[in-house]
């Protein structure tokens, strides 16, 4: 079980902030995605454009493999405009 924190427009896709989530132990970055949309659905929207981090270190989505512990915590970032 993993702490998955959700900032800007993916808190609002996923309706809430935070939330604890019963996910692979190994498992790639691109599968622990899979597993976060199969929960929140409307986050696939933003697939192209999140940055995700695990233990606060930036993940690419891709098929880095990463091996979880109980309480770790995940990111998901909506990408940041600004000037």
């Amino acid at each position: 079980q993993v702490s998955v924190l959700y900032f800007a427009r993916s808190a609002e896709l996923a309706g809430l902030r935070c939330e604890s989530l019963r996910v692979p132990r190994r498992v790639t970055a691109l599968q622990l995605w899979e597993e976060i949309v199969k929960v929140h659905p409307r986050l696939a929207v933003i697939r192209d454009q999140v940055v995700f981090a695990v233990r606060q270190e930036y993940v690419l989505l891709g098929d880095q493999l990463l091996v979880l512990e109980p309480g770790d915590e995940v990111a998901i970032i909506p990408p940041i405009s600004g000037g």
